[in-house]
């Protein structure tokens, strides 16, 4: 796992010292994302920087990397992430000729695409099983292809410029060259207030995000972008048996694939279904004992207040499930305070690194993680898990289902503290609107004898807008906020073939013992406690520390009364006063609190 940036412009040579000072600046960025090493290239138009986290061939697996011909370099590689079936593909390329300087999955890369890539790209990239984003520099062609990985667990921006392009691993390197603005116009404005990712419309003017499963070709002609996967209707046959054998079976294959490294690993464990058939399967096939972690809070369990989303607290669950599997198990335990911390919030915002957080969600998750980076340098996690097999509540709330838009809450921030006339201006309502149709035309068609059940076409859907619209959000978080310690997470339920597979199968067979989670809970049932395989999903925990909610209540009052933030002309202070009322609104306390912040720390200009 690493950070990765660069900077091509085909009408300049970037080796004068001007451009070589920008680009280390650039890289500079990614120094948390890669503690380990550091390397650029610089040839001509191009420019490339790597700062590396080194998981696999510690000693051999440096970057930017090249493949070379006739003592020339032909491809160079910047690359971040895993690429699980490196070995396989090792060994096929070569029984094709092809001999490797290190036992990296970077240099696996780089040789499949000369093997496979290079007519078309995306026959290499298709050969991956993994989590990526990665730069390819070709030095013939002149062209550059940002590529990043399917269901996008790992980050890629990019910035056009007049002669060429800008991107990076997150923002922060992008707007660390001078050709990028940090400005954010209405466009960016609604993206920012809205819980939906748009990779068209970043929250910068005239930054884009690589779409998950693409390929973005730059060359002198332009910009140009191509898909390499999207989620199609696979026509699911095998009956609900074979269904459950086949969803361990993957289950299996993935995790034993994910516990390669050559540095400590762990597993995230929350003492749900999730987690813990997770960390059972990595317990069983690991060759070591299996070290677990979890995040508590002072008090929590002992005054647990239940919940409609969190309904019984994790302690309990969490240590059952330890005990069970015999792992090495470690609590991290919050207070208030700590999660409040000055220091904490700023560099949780700084990971972030975009106007959006799940306020002590974030900071807590990011304690987790700074407490985990002591001891382990890779963590599986079980994120995926809910939007594969269907394990939220909206899933199977009718009002929610039948709703002509996204089935999930959409907090309506515009009646509530926005500017009226700002908020007329913008039509969240419209954008949200407009999203949702064009993720809907997204949606491939339901085939078979299922494809005449409503029921089944519209779960479909809701299948598909949760894999699209609402995972990424989940793992844009998991990754910033690990990464920004320098730990890397790792996501076996999103899995491409899992997720495929799983995506195909009727509704009816997810929810085939009448609950939710169905496959996934019979699946795993003989690995966990009967305890865990019957709870009711409990969402990731917050604080109910009254402490910590007068001290959000204190700084955002503080907030109103500031007629100079940055925030100020964005607000209605009467509108706004209101959230502070009810915890139900802290969220969007927190929401604001955290644009007030993003507005000044990246020194921002509004253009709304």
């Amino acid at each position: 796992m690493c950070g990765i940036c660069g900077w091509i412009d085909f009408d300049r040579d970037l080796g004068s010292p001007d451009a070589r000072r920008e680009l280390a600046d650039m890289t500079a960025t990614m120094a948390y994302r890669g503690p380990d090493d550091e390397g650029t290239w610089i040839d001509g138009p191009v420019a490339l920087g790597h700062r590396r986290l080194a998981i696999i061939d510690i000693q051999g697996g440096r970057q930017p990397m090249t493949h070379q011909e006739d003592g020339r370099p032909a491809l160079v590689l910047v690359y971040t992430g895993e690429t699980y079936n490196y070995r396989e593909l090792r060994q096929r390329l070569a029984a094709l000729g092809h001999r490797f300087d290190t036992s990296s999955d970077t240099e696996v890369v780089l040789r499949a695409h000369r093997e496979w890539g290079h007519r078309d790209p995306r026959s290499a990239v298709s050969e991956l099983n993994g989590m990526f984003a990665y730069a390819l520099w070709d030095t013939a062609k002149r062209e550059l292809l940002l590529i990043r990985d399917r269901l996008g667990i790992k980050p890629l921006y990019y910035y056009p410029t007049q002669h060429g392009v800008l991107f990076g691993s997150e923002p922060k390197a992008i707007l660390a060259n001078s050709l990028a603005e940090p400005a954010m116009d209405a466009d960016g404005l609604r993206r920012t207030l809205s819980s939906i990712p748009d990779s068209d419309s970043t929250v910068f003017r005239g930054m884009r995000e690589v779409r998950p499963g693409h390929i973005v070709r730059v060359t002198r002609d332009g910009i140009k972008q191509m898909s390499y996967w999207h989620l199609t209707d696979s026509g699911h046959t095998d009956d609900v048996p074979t269904t459950v054998r086949r969803v361990r079976e993957l289950l299996e294959d993935t995790i034993q694939r994910q516990l390669i490294a050559d540095v400590p690993l762990c597993t995230l464990l929350s003492g749900g279904l999730d987690s813990s058939a997770m960390t059972a399967l990595a317990a069983r096939f690991s060759d070591e004992r299996i070290r677990s972690f979890a995040v508590d809070f002072v008090g929590y369990t002992d005054n647990f207040i239940p919940g409609s989303w969190r309904p019984t607290p994790d302690g309990p669950y969490v240590q059952e499930v330890a005990k069970y599997l015999g792992t090495d198990h470690t609590d991290i335990t919050l207070s208030a305070h700590e999660l409040m911390d000055p220091g904490v919030r700023a560099a949780t915002l700084h990971a972030r690194d975009l106007p959006f957080t799940w306020g002590d969600a974030d900071s807590s998750l990011y304690l987790l993680f700074r407490a985990i980076r002591q001891h382990s340098t890779v963590a599986l996690s079980g994120e995926a898990a809910d939007e594969l097999f269907g394990g939220y509540s909206w899933f199977h709330d009718p009002a929610h289902i039948q709703a002509d838009t996204f089935p999930w809450p959409e907090w309506d921030i515009t009646r509530q503290s926005l500017d009226p006339g700002l908020a007329e201006k913008l039509d969240l309502p419209g954008y949200l609107d407009a999203q949702y149709r064009r993720a809907l035309a997204q949606v491939p068609a339901l085939t078979g004898p299922a494809s005449a059940d409503p029921h089944e076409r519209r779960m479909r859907e809701v299948c598909h807008l949760f894999l699209t619209h609402q995972l990424p959000t989940l793992l844009d978080r998991k990754d910033r906020l690990s990464m920004a310690l320098g730990l890397e997470v790792r996501v076996p339920f999103c899995d491409h073939r899992l997720v495929e597979y799983v995506f195909g199968t009727p509704w009816a067979y997810k929810t085939f013992d009448g609950r939710e989670k169905s496959l996934l809970r019979a699946a795993t049932a003989d690995l966990l406690p009967l305890s865990v395989v019957q709870r009711v999903k409990s969402a990731y925990p917050v604080v109910q520390d009254p402490t910590y909610h007068r001290m959000l209540r204190m700084r955002f009052t503080a907030l109103l009364n500031d007629r100079n933030a940055a925030v100020a002309p964005l607000l209605s202070v009467d509108k706004s006063r209101a959230l502070l009322h009810s915890t139900d609104n802290l969220e969007w306390v927190e929401r604001i609190l955290t644009l007030q912040d993003f507005l000044t720390d990246y020194n921002v200009s509004l253009t709304i």
